[in-house]
């Protein structure tokens, strides 16, 4: 019997609080106003990816025909006008199943490309774990999602309910959304284990509960979410706010192991 994920209210939460957000800050506004229009697109193609469970080697046609017209028409609606511009074009001249194609194989894309194919094919995936199980390459370390076999996009803490129970630290798959424990002494790109050579950055008064977890053997870094410091934190969403820590780390050379759906 397939696998598939429950239905649940992930998608009202993630609306919830990329309102809550977006009012709180202005720096973040504009890309968590694009972010809501996309999520109801998500959600549709969530559902029916749950009602039509799509073969792998259907799935590229299934996205380009299920879920992309209602990305493409969030994009339209809600985006700058550049990325208008550019969508309309992909959608007048583009192989819009290459397209989906090339990201699932892990090709190297343009900005429009990679968010156009990463917001339509993600919700599958995530609606179908089995599927998203069909990618995952034959050998994959503990660094990559052990369903799909992608990058991490954030690393979160959660609640325990215990006030003297640690909580571990999971990944985040930046393609199909699982999440993963992984110790939180190693750094999530090159496996790095020395404390020393792994900087925290962070701005406490604006972002209490995200800081970045940096590598200064890789160069990369991920942002953490630390839900025991604010419960209602959305880890997908709450990463698309944190954009001044981006910036943070930017300046200081270090670059994200896996962009977020907005290319920060």
């Amino acid at each position: 019997m397939a696998l598939i994920a429950e239905p649940t209210t992930i998608f009202a939460q993630r609306r919830d609080r990329g309102r809550q957000l977006g009012a709180r800050y202005d720096f973040a506004a504009d890309p968590l106003r694009l972010y809501l229009a996309l999520v109801d697109a998500q959600e549709r193609a969530f559902e029916r990816a749950l009602e039509t469970q799509p073969p792998a080697e259907e799935l590229a046609s299934f996205v380009v025909r299920d879920a992309l017209p209602g990305v493409m028409e969030a994009a339209v609606a809600a985006g700058t006008e550049r990325l208008r511009e550019a969508v309309l074009t992909r959608f007048h001249d583009a192989d819009l199943e290459g397209i989906v194609e090339d990201w699932l194989a892990g090709e190297d894309q343009n900005g429009t490309d990679a968010f156009l194919a990463r917001a339509s094919v993600s919700p599958v995936l995530e609606a179908l774990p089995d599927l998203a199980a069909s990618l995952r390459p034959r050998e994959i370390d503990d660094r990559h999602c052990p369903r799909c076999g992608g990058l991490p996009q954030l690393a979160v803490f959660g609640e325990t309910g215990e006030a003297l129970l640690t909580s571990p630290r999971k990944l985040l798959c930046s393609r199909c959304a699982n999440q993963w424990v992984l110790s939180r002494m190693t750094c999530a790109s090159c496996g790095e284990t020395s404390g020393a050579k792994m900087p925290i950055l962070s701005d406490v008064d604006l972002f209490p509960h995200l800081r970045v977890d940096a590598c200064e053997i890789c160069r990369r870094y991920l942002i953490t979410v630390d839900q025991r410091k604010d419960p209602r934190a959305v880890p997908i969403v709450d990463e698309l706010a944190a954009l001044p820590l981006d910036l943070v780390a930017a300046e200081r050379g270090y670059t994200k192991i896996a962009r977020n759906l907005m290319g920060f």
